[in-house]
């Protein structure tokens, strides 16, 4: 195997018994016009590792976050974790001002594309959801309260800067108005004449992206969308099959139908929509993914997407030559992790 220039272009090269070069597999066909490799692992120790393997196609023309830009975060995870990094060195965000909306309260339990979508048509459209749909994390009930829909409404008329977390495909939803729950179905509620399990579509989940993204660019033309897909899995799925399989269907209709609107997005790709990927970076970047439960990326790999987020987005002074230097140390913590 032969390396061809600095960590990247590769070209297998066989030879008959007496050293003769016979075959270049790896050159003979036409590459395009865009031609990225899956690095090697000698690769993840470039300078540039990160600009070249991991952002390439991603990265906007200049970071539009500063400390007055009014950024909205909710859904999955990540949505979270973002809020309280940038929350915690003195960014503005809606769940400080305004902590009593459920895209604040209730932020990281809404991961299904149609409780998202739900709350942008609730607060800047004007759409009742059937009721009895909203519940908490303990099953407790949330009504389509007018006072909270008008605080929604201003939190998103005045944010600049949206972070969209996608969480899971596996919906619950009642059969006679077709609406989805935000979580399950509350035992207590549950009506085997009526309530259905189902995995989205990709073409349903691609549309409910797209109506989003449409709602923002009609209703707050100035404001950025950016999405981004949880590495937590699935803590249990509904379906006859195992958990570990159906987590990977769940993603991977996700993060195409995310991939696919983002490409017919046009000119408003790294404009003022983005993704982020925060997916890859703890599946494909480090060894030891997750702790003791399975599901929730160790420490070290959550601040790193944080801080590597920052450099990207945010005008501080850190900058990716630091994250490219952070990775390596993030790295070698976590290959110490997995030797344990």
């Amino acid at each position: 195997m032969k390396n061809l220039g600095a960590f990247g272009a590769q070209e297998l090269i066989t030879h008959a018994p007496d050293g003769e070069v016979t075959k270049k597999i790896g050159s003979s066909f036409f590459r395009g016009e865009h031609c990225n490799f899956n690095p090697y692992l000698a690769d993840h120790k470039a300078p540039d590792f990160i600009e070249r393997f991991l952002l390439r196609g991603w990265m906007p023309e200049h970071r539009s976050i500063d400390r007055s830009t009014r950024l909205t975060a909710f859904g999955s995870c990540f949505a979270t974790n973002i809020t309280r990094h940038l929350s915690e060195i003195g960014y503005n965000v809606a769940k400080d001002r305004d902590p009593g909306i459920y895209i604040s309260s209730m932020g990281e339990g809404l991961v299904n594309v149609h409780s998202l979508l739900g709350q942008f048509e609730w607060a800047l459209e004007g759409v009742d959801p059937p009721q009895g749909l909203w519940h908490g994390y303990k099953a407790e009930e949330y009504g389509c309260n007018d006072s909270i829909r008008e605080q929604t409404r201003r939190v998103m008329l005045d944010t600049d800067f949206f972070v969209v977390t996608l969480g899971l495909s596996e919906v619950w939803y009642d059969e006679q108005t077709g609406g989805v729950f935000w979580r399950a179905v509350p035992q207590q509620h549950y009506d085997p004449a009526r309530h259905r399990f189902r995995v989205c579509s990709m073409m349903e989940t691609k549309a409910a992206l797209q109506r989003i993204h449409d709602i923002v660019r009609r209703r707050i033309p100035n404001a950025k969308l950016l999405f981004t897909l949880s590495p937590v899995p699935l803590a249990a799925t509904f379906r006859p099959v195992s958990c570990i399989t159906a987590n990977s269907v769940s993603k991977a209709i996700l993060r195409a139908a995310l991939d696919e609107m983002l490409r017919d997005a046009g000119d408003h790709l790294n404009q003022d929509l983005y993704y982020w990927p925060s997916y890859e970076i703890a599946n494909d970047l480090f060894l030891s993914r997750f702790g003791p439960d399975g599901r929730h990326p160790h420490k070290g790999i959550i601040d790193f997407i944080m801080k590597l987020f920052e450099a990207v987005h945010c005008k501080t002074e850190v900058g990716l030559e630091d994250l490219n230097r952070l990775y390596q140390e993030a790295r070698a913590a976590n290959l110490r992790t997995a030797a344990v």
